[in-house]
């Protein structure tokens, strides 16, 4: 008797995508000094150019990324008339929370082709000082782990517990910082595996480490760095400002453009 060979399909390669929610409206940055009151505050201008592009640059500067979507809000009129291009898209699936921009935005990922045990890199759009090597380094540390990971910063400064009197905050006890860190993003997992732990967490969770620590999981830890930093409040966009202009690199969104591609239109000023 002949035994039957089946053929085994190969299993596709695993691919990692960025994934970049960009439908807040940053409120804490809506203050004397900060952006516009009517413009949300990854499109205000740092460093000559809307803040959500030097995110999209860092991320175009990493080969590896297959591809980034944007998920914005519904309604958001920003990207109407700009250059398009194979390497990023924009799909208005924002919600009211990060965690329902980010679980809409897996969804959207799987409609462009990703696949469960792919990894996808959650990134904030103000977080516009990411450098591409870093991402890397997230990517080679966390791509055979378990579980997956994140940028953070190991906290530097001395950690004090704060306790509210009738005098305003004061000092209740000081706290032991080294085993504490700071979250950062890119935080990367794999996509099943996050789009369950977003399901289960609500839509609350600030993070997807949250998510997944809720789980049952514990993310890698990666080292990122102090300018790594989340453009938030007012002072802070002078600060991001002034290291972009002194950072000395072709990061711009020039590396999205290729042969295939749809030319900019005429006097835009980001390309």
């Amino acid at each position: 008797m002949t035994d039957l060979l089946v053929p085994v399909q190969p299993l596709a390669p695993i691919r990692f995508w960025g994934l970049i929610p960009c439908a807040g409206i940053g409120s804490r940055a809506m203050a004397p000094g900060g952006p516009a009151p009517d413009l949300p505050k990854q499109y205000h201008s740092v460093a000559g150019k809307p803040m959500v592009m030097h995110t999209l640059a860092a991320f175009a500067g990493v080969a590896r990324v297959h591809q980034t979507l944007v998920a914005v809000a519904p309604g958001d009129r920003f990207w109407e008339g700009r250059a398009t291009s194979s390497r990023y898209s924009i799909r208005a699936c924002g919600g009211p929370t990060r965690a329902a921009t980010v679980s809409n935005g897996l969804q959207a990922l799987l409609a462009l082709g990703a696949q469960e045990q792919d990894w996808v890199l959650v990134h904030d759009a103000a977080r516009c000082l990411v450098l591409p090597a870093q991402i890397e380094a997230l990517i080679t540390a966390c791509e055979h782990d378990a579980v997956g990971g994140l940028l953070a910063h190991k906290l530097p400064d001395t950690l004090k517990m704060a306790v509210i009197g009738p005098h305003g905050e004061r000092v209740a006890a000081t706290l032991d910082r080294n085993d504490k860190w700071l979250a950062q993003t890119p935080q990367m997992f794999r996509l099943g595996a996050l789009r369950q732990a977003l399901l289960r967490a609500g839509h609350e969770v600030t993070d997807e480490a949250s998510a997944m620590e809720a789980m049952g999981q514990s993310p890698r830890l990666v080292s990122g760095g102090a300018q790594n930093f989340k453009v938030t409040y007012p002072e802070d966009f002078a600060m991001a400002a002034a290291i972009l202009a002194q950072r000395v690199h072709g990061a711009t969104l020039e590396r999205y453009r290729g042969q295939r591609d749809q030319p900019a239109p005429q006097g835009n000023p980001f390309f």
